[in-house]
């Protein structure tokens, strides 16, 4: 008896709100564009130099839209979708 009251409270209920997906995928996305900016680049011939590799969106750019895009994720998870729910009440 206590195993259908359980599934029937907990029933089509998700975890996080429509707010923290929307900063999830921010996160996501702004992850996966660092990634993007700092691949790439490679020159065909490893006797030929490029010295593109030390470009400033490669070495400061890339690595701090990663490092941005996992701290809105930790911020999209802490974020407590309920509280403009109960401070309305």
């Amino acid at each position: 008896m206590g195993e259908q009251k359980r599934k029937d409270t907990s029933k089509g209920e998700f975890i996080f709100g429509k707010k923290n997906y929307k900063f999830m995928l921010i996160g996501l996305a702004s992850i996966v564009i660092g990634f993007i900016i700092m691949s790439g680049g490679g020159s065909d011939d490893p006797n030929v130099f490029d010295p593109s590799i030390f470009h400033w969106t490669r070495i400061r750019l890339a690595p701090t839209l990663v490092l941005l895009g996992f701290g809105i994720q930790v911020y999209a998870i802490l974020l407590n979708p309920d509280k403009e729910k109960k401070s309305k009440s």
